[in-house]
């Protein structure tokens, strides 16, 4: 495993859900200097994928591209609330240009996103949540190109909403909002939560089978004519 990659790790799943613990316990606005944190910590990763070579500024610029699409196509869907193609953009650039990138665009596209919808608890932890869901899909598919197919990729998206992304924006409610955390309250909590996150999960799937091809055509085309995100990321 290479160095760059096991850096991920340790920053995703151990430094990243420490923050969010631990930013619960400051007070006032906490959810401000826990979003801050989070995006250095997200930076982190990236920029150590350039331990061997110089960094492009062209890398960062396609990856604030897609994080703003991702977030417009939030925005413009908001008469939908559970229907996020944002999802499914940040999935197929994970695709594309790898774990670490998804994890970037993820959580970037929703803390700028939210500068419209309202910032608040809920951003560190839908910043986890995207992020996961781009790690996920990178880790899955990036350099795999006969896996990636636009419907087997539409179906990994539809579960992994279902049963990972879904339950992660689900724990913030359970845990911004709970005192006490009963066996009742939560089957509340994540039982309401099943149809919300169906209704993501399908979003997630049809924007991955219709834009999927073109989409990625478009992204692969561009690492190849100017070798971004190679090798490391």
């Amino acid at each position: 495993m290479k160095k760059s990659t096991f850096f991920s790790l340790l920053v995703i799943f151990l430094l990243i859900p420490g923050t969010l613990l631990l930013g619960r316990s400051l007070p006032g606005r906490w959810y401000y200097l826990t979003a801050t944190a989070i995006v250095v910590e997200i930076m982190l990763p990236f920029f150590a994928a350039f331990e061997s070579r110089r960094p492009q500024a062209r890398e960062l610029v396609i990856l604030a591209v897609m994080a703003a699409l991702a977030a417009v196509s939030r925005v413009a869907f908001v008469f939908l609330p559970y229907f996020k193609p944002l999802t499914g953009i940040v999935m197929l650039t994970a695709v594309a240009f790898g774990p670490q990138a998804g994890f970037l665009t993820g959580a970037m596209a929703i803390f700028a996103s939210n500068f419209f919808f309202s910032q608040g608890p809920w951003t560190p932890w839908q910043m986890f949540a995207y992020g996961i869901a781009g790690f996920l899909a990178g880790a899955v598919f990036h350099g795999r190109k006969k896996w990636q197919n636009p419907f087997v990729m539409a179906a990994f998206g539809f579960l992994a909403v279902l049963l990972i992304v879904g339950p992660l924006l689900d724990s913030c409610t359970v845990f911004t909002m709970l005192t006490t955390f009963t066996r009742e309250s939560l089957l509340l909590i994540y039982g309401q939560g099943v149809p919300v996150n169906l209704m993501h999960g399908a979003g997630t799937a049809v924007t991955i089978a219709v834009l999927g091809k073109a989409l990625l055509k478009k992204l692969s085309r561009l690492q190849t004519k100017y070798g971004m995100l190679e090798g490391n990321v």
